[in-house]
């Protein structure tokens, strides 16, 4: 029986610069498209609402679409990250990518079930055994979010926040944010039809 092959990051190295996104989680390869425009003005917004609150309180700092390399055959690019300003130095490394936990990782889903299965399965599994305190899932079909926090080695999802709801942690105090601000209206006929 053939196994399947190991991908490292020296295999990402080599792809081709097309606008997809690669990663690589226990050595297998997930490749992305370019995502649709509702998921990054979530992406965005987030980046933003954080910076600011970073701004205020200069307690850490917010990436948006990092690399994130926990080892050769663990290497992702989460939409927004987070990490606190005194582990920064632990964190990013020479290269210019993260090398240990964000504090905070977040994904933005893209449609189809084998993205969200990546996201709310395959990565949380990765996030919580390196060391991810929390972990937000946000929906921009649904307009919601969901919050995972760090319990026992694992990452357990503590609430499901709708677009009525604001959006804070105790890992960030002070910062708040109402989820509707995450997500862009457009009239009925401009709605959202991306697929698989």
């Amino acid at each position: 029986m053939i196994s399947a092959p190991r991908f490292t990051s020296a295999d990402l190295a080599l792809l081709p610069d097309d606008g997809k996104r690669y990663e690589i989680i226990e050595g297998e390869l997930y490749v992305s498209k370019q995502p649709h425009y509702h998921h990054q003005y979530a992406s965005g917004r987030l980046f933003r609402f954080l910076d600011e609150w970073n701004d205020q309180t200069h307690a850490g700092i917010a990436f948006e679409a990092p690399g994130l390399i926990f080892a050769t055959d663990d290497d992702v690019a989460p939409d927004v990250v987070w990490v606190r300003q005194e582990r920064l130095a632990t964190v990013l490394a020479d290269d210019g990518k993260l090398h240990a936990a964000p504090d905070l990782v977040v994904e933005i889903l893209s449609p189809g079930a084998k993205n969200e299965n990546r996201d709310r399965e395959t990565k949380r599994t990765l996030y919580a055994r390196r060391g991810v305190l929390e972990y937000w899932i946000v929906d921009w079909r649904q307009r919601q979010v969901e919050v995972y926090r760090r319990e026992q080695a694992t990452l357990q999802l503590i609430a499901t926040l709708y677009a009525q709801d604001s959006l804070d942690s105790p890992l960030l105090p002070g910062f708040t944010c109402r989820v509707a601000a995450l997500f862009i209206d457009l009239p009925s006929h401009a709605a959202p039809t991306e697929t698989d």
